[in-house]
């Protein structure tokens, strides 16, 4: 198994203990070309903060690892579309890749609302989908299920 996809594995158990916790379910690993340096996933809610997205916990988590805000040659993969917000962050720390599942239509930073990257790093969507849609989706539907 290849580090991108240990880290895609890492990323969708991240986002699977965000929807356990009742947050909306995304999970973001950043990875070096060896090892993975960081995991978050939302807690919007338990932090009652709107920045607490998986992107930045991960970003926070991996430059306290390598002491350093500067995040260069390192790669960050989440399941979903990163927001402006997060695409700002991820830009800001210079990760050199980014790689999404589901390509977010209202919301998304590189290229499914918009795109924001200028180029600033290399962006890959769309890897596993599917899967990343119906973790989503399946999320939603139980929460409109339980409010009626």
């Amino acid at each position: 198994m290849t580090l991108l996809n240990k880290a895609i594995s890492e990323a969708f158990l991240e986002a699977e203990k965000a929807k356990e916790e009742g947050e909306i379910p995304v999970g973001a690993v950043i990875f070096s070309d060896t090892e993975i340096i960081a995991k978050a996933h939302n807690l919007r809610e338990q932090k009652k903060s709107p920045t607490a997205h998986a992107e930045i916990l991960a970003i926070e988590e991996a430059a306290k690892k390598v002491s350093d805000w500067r995040l260069n040659d390192l790669s960050i993969v989440v399941t979903l579309e990163p927001c402006v917000m997060c695409a700002g962050a991820i830009m800001n720390s210079r990760l050199k890749n980014v790689y999404f599942a589901a390509y977010d239509p209202d919301a998304g930073a590189f290229g499914g609302n918009m795109d924001v990257s200028e180029g600033k790093c290399n962006i890959c969507g769309g890897i596993f989908k599917e899967k990343a849609e119906d973790l989503i989706s399946g999320f939603f539907k139980e929460k409109r299920k339980d409010e009626e």
